[in-house]
């Protein structure tokens, strides 16, 4: 078994996947997840080509049983969870009265609802983690359209400020457990997520994935004693009403 271990949803690519190299190259098992199995299992392989201990087990968010079937994979191979991040998400633009049912459900099932049962299902391997060691930590993937509600991404807007919401109850909670809770809120990352948006900001002047990756290091790396609730992540040149990050 593994001296620490971390469970990453939306680990394929992009925010998901700095983090798990990060934590990979500081000695965790790493556990990644996400919808599409090839491309899931594409950067598995590039994690272990790194020398990296990765178990890649795909789910889909929207779906209970293979959420639970993920942990309970997490827990067979590793045996224990000291990091869960929570980074699965997806944005779909749409003006309010066109709003479609499909994709409401969808945004609140991906970001929202299954954040939430991944949370439930992980904390007894977390609580376990945080009465050794006192630094458990969950890292929630929130947006700053969940600081300040963007235009045509109502929906979107809605699940992270209540992706904020559940970080700052989840922390009161587990106080005293050894669980840290964080809630990310970062604006235009380069991520394929920004694509749409990359004719307008540049990659190069978008925030970084491993600048979220270095954040989750160092929240590891301050005293059990410090909780850091949210983090917000701007370019120079935003301000909280920056759109989809």
């Amino acid at each position: 078994m593994v001296d620490r271990a971390a469970l990453i949803t939306g680990g394929s690519s992009g925010i998901g996947l700095a983090v798990a190299r990060a934590l990979g190259q500081d000695g965790y098992g790493l556990t990644v997840s996400a919808r599409r199995p090839d491309k899931l299992e594409g950067a598995a392989e590039e994690l272990r080509a790194e020398g990296l201990d990765v178990l890649s087990h795909p789910a889909q968010m929207g779906d209970e049983e293979e959420l639970t079937k993920l942990v309970e994979a997490h827990k067979e191979r590793f045996g224990r969870l000291d990091v869960l991040m929570n980074n699965a998400g997806v944005g779909i633009g749409e003006p309010m009265h066109e709003l479609s049912t499909k994709f409401i459900d969808m945004q609140l099932g991906v970001n929202l609802r299954s954040l939430i049962m991944m949370t439930r299902e992980c904390l007894p391997m977390l609580r376990e983690a945080g009465e050794e060691h006192q630094k458990a930590l969950i890292v929630n993937t929130a947006s700053i359209a969940g600081k300040a509600g963007q235009a045509w991404l109502s929906v979107y807007s809605a699940t992270k400020a209540a992706v904020i919401g559940f970080s700052q109850a989840t922390q009161r909670e587990v106080a005293g457990q050894g669980i840290q809770v964080t809630a990310f809120a970062p604006g235009f990352v380069d991520t394929p997520m920004t694509e749409f948006v990359k004719q307008q900001v540049a990659a190069e002047e978008m925030i970084q994935t491993d600048d979220l990756a270095e954040a989750v290091r160092f929240l590891l790396r301050i005293s059990p004693n410090c909780v850091v609730p949210e983090i917000v992540f701007l370019r120079p040149t935003e301000s909280q009403s920056a759109g989809l990050p």
